[in-house]
C-alpha cells in the first residue's frame, strides 16, 4: 500500500519502470528504490531492465509476475498471474540468456517461458505451458497431457531438510529422522558425511 503512494508522483509504475534507467544518477536510485518496493508488495519482480515495447496488459495486475533482466518483450503483451519469463545463466547450458517476444503475445496463468527463445508475434501461450523452445508467428503452445504414474509402493512425499541432523515434516512439526537407510541416502545426495 506505501509503495502505491509513493508510485503516484511518477504517473505509474510503468513511468517509474522507465525512470529506473535515467541517467541522473540520484532519480534513478530513488526510482529504484521505489520499483523494488512496489514488486515487493505485489510479490512480483520485473526487473528494471527488462525491455518492453509498450506497457504491457495485466489482467490481474502485476501479481506474481517475474520477468528477468535483458527479456525483451513486444508491443500489446497480455501477461496474466504467476507467469515466469526468465533467463537462464548456467554457462553450460544450451539456451543460455533471455527471452525474446514479438508483438501481440499473450500468454496464459501459470505459464514459463525460459533461456533464450525468441516467440513471434500474434502467439497464444496457454495457463501453465512451459516454453524453452523458439515459437513461430500465429502459434498456440499448450502445456502437455497429464501423464499418471502409478505405483505399487506408498511414496514417501515428506519434506527432508538439514539442520545439524537430518528432519523431516509431518503433522506440523519437524522431527528427528532416525532410519539409517535414509540418512545415508539423503546424506551421500548432498555431500554430507552421516
Amino acid at each position: 500500500m506505501i509503495a502505491r503512494l509513493l508510485v503516484k508522483p511518477f504517473g505509474s509504475v510503468w513511468s517509474l519502470k522507465e525512470k529506473c534507467s535515467s541517467t541522473n544518477g540520484l532519480l534513478s536510485k530513488i526510482s529504484k528504490l521505489i520499483y523494488g518496493l512496489y514488486q515487493y508488495e505485489n510479490n512480483s519482480s520485473i526487473a528494471w531492465n527488462s525491455s518492453f515495447k509498450s506497457e504491457p496488459c495485466f489482467p490481474h495486475g502485476m501479481k506474481s509476475i517475474f520477468v528477468s533482466g535483458a527479456t525483451r518483450v513486444g508491443y500489446d503483451c497480455v501477461i496474466f498471474q504467476q507467469v515466469t519469463i526468465g533467463s537462464i545463466t548456467l554457462p553450460d547450458a544450451k539456451s543460455t540468456g533471455a527471452p525474446h517476444l514479438g508483438d501481440n503475445v499473450y500468454i496464459g496463468s501459470g505459464a514459463k517461458i525460459i533461456g533464450s527463445v525468441k516467440i513471434g508475434n500474434n502467439v497464444r501461450i496457454g495457463a501453465n505451458a512451459v516454453v524453452y523452445k523458439d515459437v513461430p508467428d500465429n502459434s498456440v503452445v499448450v502445456s502437455g497431457e497429464q501423464k499418471v504414474i502409478t505405483k505399487d509402493v506408498p511414496l514417501d512425499n515428506r519434506f527432508y531438510s538439514y539442520h545439524g541432523k537430518w528432519v523431516y515434516y509431518e503433522k506440523g512439526d519437524f522431527h528427528e529422522v532416525t532410519d539409517r537407510n535414509v540418512i545415508k541416502s539423503l546424506s551421500d545426495s548432498q555431500n554430507i558425511s552421516s
